[in-house]
């Protein structure tokens, strides 16, 4: 019988090797390839920090205009994926539209059978683009709109804008998502991106593997927890309630406030400190201030009575629903940034692969137990 032991939930083991991305939870410390996340955040792109987890090394100036240019080139999607988004029941959730429809982007990919370093690099390009263009073009057909296509002189982030709201986004709200993409592309080992290396150590192809990070980020203790921030703010606006006295009352509740503390992070999560900055300078620009002014209120009030931190889904509420997204549609904009690092980690993992098969601490019946024939069973 194993001696082994290990965390519930794996808590503190060590499941693989990987140059992607490195946090220090007790520093709050987030990094990918070794930059800081603030740097990126302040300095980079979407684009250029794809390139950058993807190839393990911040780009020149004309491996970022390539780069860029094929992440434009791959806003592609098949004419049979979209007639499937028109065949969906409206009433279907935009996570599992994208679920869906990325397993069936498989279908009509080139390299569908090809699971080279190149062909998955090929084919992390078009599901990049892809799975933005799916996320927005489902929601046009759900409200009854036009398609918009994509517009190829325009950024990532500034495309996705574009083909959601069909109007040219400005240049606060471009910069805005752009940062939310880089804050959201990786995060080490979360349940998704294991998941990920988990079907793709299999030799399984990405398109499995994204679809399987998917639906693990489904999943409202991970990615779904940013829409149920924003559904307790609009609860209390419905209410007429003072925000903290509503928190108040829920955690007299024994109810759950989503949007405090992490698994990792032993101190305040480093994207929050700039989704925070950001909903509250939106907040200003927009004249729409009680989304982020209550949500300042309610953190400063868990924090001293819960000694709990903000993470990245707090105030990645308030700052989506400021530049006019729907709820139900945060958690898919969560995998249009993680499908960068979800790439990054599918192509390490099948460059020097191993299968994944860890082993379970047993807590049965103890061995041998007796094998009672049928007939003398109670």
């Amino acid at each position: 019988m194993s001696t082994a032991t290990a965390g519930k939930g794996l808590e503190g083991i060590i499941a693989a090797n990987s140059g992607i991305c490195w946090i220090d939870g007790d520093a709050g410390i987030l990094s990918y390839r070794g930059i800081d996340i603030h740097e990126l955040a302040s300095h980079s792109t979407f684009e250029e920090t794809s390139y950058l987890l993807w190839n393990g090394h911040l780009p020149h100036a004309a491996e970022l205009k390539d780069f860029s240019r094929s992440l434009a080139e791959a806003r592609v999607l098949d004419g049979r994926i979209i007639d499937l988004l028109r065949s969906f029941p409206r009433t279907g959730t935009p996570m599992e539209v994208l679920r869906t429809a990325v397993s069936a982007l498989s279908l009509y990919d080139a390299d569908e059978l090809d699971n080279t370093h190149d062909a998955n690099m090929r084919k992390a390009f078009r599901l990049t683009a892809q799975v933005a263009m799916i996320v927005a073009i489902y929601d046009r057909i759900r409200k009854g709109k036009p398609i918009v296509e994509a517009d190829k002189n325009l950024t990532h982030a500034g495309n996705f804008l574009w083909m959601l709201t069909g109007e040219k986004p400005s240049e606060t709200a471009t910069r805005t998502l752009d940062i939310a993409l880089i804050l959201h592309a990786d995060h080490e080992l979360n349940a998704s991106t294991f998941a990920a290396r988990v079907i793709a150590a299999t030799l399984s192809d990405i398109h499995s593997a994204v679809t399987g990070a998917i639906g693990a980020l489904k999943g409202p203790l991970h990615g779904g927890a940013n829409e149920a921030v924003m559904r307790m703010l609009f609860a209390i606006d419905k209410a007429g309630a003072d925000p903290v006295e509503f928190v108040k009352q829920m955690l007299a509740d024994k109810k759950k406030v989503s949007g405090f503390g992490h698994r990792v992070y032993k101190t305040e999560d480093p994207r929050a400190t700039h989704l925070r900055r950001m909903s509250e300078q939106l907040s200003k620009d927009s004249g729409i201030t009680k989304w982020y002014d209550w949500s300042r209120q309610i953190e400063l009030y868990i924090n001293a009575e819960k000694k709990l931190n903000a993470n990245v889904d707090f105030y990645s509420a308030s700052t989506y629903t400021t530049l006019g997204i729907d709820v139900d549609l945060f958690t898919p904009i969560f995998a249009v940034s993680r499908i960068a690092g979800w790439s990054a980690h599918v192509i390490e993992q099948l460059d020097d692969n191993r299968l994944i098969r860890p082993r379970a601490e047993y807590i049965g019946p103890a061995y041998p137990a007796p094998y009672i024939p049928l007939a003398q069973r109670g």
